[in-house]
């Protein structure tokens, strides 16, 4: 796990500067989540939620 996470730590350091930044306090821990987006992209983020939530409620109804 040790590996994973220096392969994630070093990852960050050599990406652009996030496109947005969210910081989340949960107990006693602060969870910080950091966006990048492409540039070229066609899709919004709504598209693509739009997506997730279809195929969870394709996921639903087929497990009834």
């Amino acid at each position: 796990m040790t590996d994973k996470k220096e392969h994630i730590r070093h990852s960050m350091k050599s990406t652009a500067p996030a496109d947005c930044v969210t910081e989340i306090r949960i107990g006693n821990s602060v969870l910080v989540v950091s966006g990048f987006f492409k540039q070229s992209a066609t899709e919004t983020a709504a598209d693509k939620m739009a997506k997730v939530l279809e195929a969870e409620a394709a996921t639903q109804k087929s497990a009834i």
